[in-house]
């Protein structure tokens, strides 16, 4: 009988002795191969451009190239690859825009082994796996769909610079300082964001950035 060939994950995190520990467990499942690791954004593209990974294991908070953009730089690449986000964070600001991204998968680091290695499998037959508390915000911000007709038309040009950064993930510091503006007037500039736009909070406003176009 033909053997079936191996899932080919690739590791892309910044802390060496988690994709130690990642590689040592992957490494006695059956049908998973770890074909390289990663210590940073940019070597994670370059390893997936040399061994054309099905999985990549996508850590979020790295220095230099973060798991966000990472992943938005490999789906241009490989469409068909399917990245598994696994981290310790579940805000919003982060969920959301590599979800966006093309993250297939989201888990926390605080998974068991054996339901990272049922991940894994389950993204090379095409089927995504959220963590409970991903799928229950997903879920929360679609049941209640708001009437989003030209809302952002009432924004100013300053609030709108400030919701397109908002929408990229970026933290109210991180818009001060590329707006050259006071962290305080970030904070007012989304106080009215909010109003306008009738959500209840960042998230919301991302998504809607998102379903309207406004986020590039």
């Amino acid at each position: 009988m033909e053997m079936e060939a191996p899932i080919k994950v690739l590791l892309v995190d910044d802390h060496e002795m988690v994709r130690i520990g990642l590689a040592a467990v992957l490494g006695t499942e059956d049908n998973i191969e770890v074909v390289g690791e990663a210590g940073s954004g940019e070597e994670g593209i370059r390893l997936a451009q040399e061994y054309h990974p099905d999985v990549v294991l996508m850590d979020l908070v790295m220095d230099g190239m973060d798991g966000i953009e990472t992943t938005r730089q490999l789906m241009k690449q490989f469409p068909n690859l399917k990245v598994i986000v696994l981290t310790s964070y579940l805000d919003d600001e982060k969920m959301y825009p590599v979800i966006e991204a093309g993250a297939f998968s989201y888990l926390l680091k605080t998974s068991r082994a054996s339901e990272v290695a049922d991940a894994i499998r389950a993204a090379a037959r095409g089927q995504s796996v959220l963590e409970s508390q991903v799928a229950s915000k997903m879920m929360n911000r679609f049941r209640h769909p708001q009437n989003e007709t030209a809302a952002h038309h009432d924004l100013t040009d300053r609030e709108m610079e400030v919701l397109r950064l908002l929408a990229q993930g970026k933290s109210n510091q991180d818009i001060a300082d590329d707006l050259i503006i006071g962290i305080k007037t970030v904070k007012f500039h989304v106080t009215n964001i909010l109003s306008k736009l009738s959500v209840e909070d960042r998230t919301q406003a991302a998504i809607y950035a998102y379903k309207n176009g406004l986020a590039e």
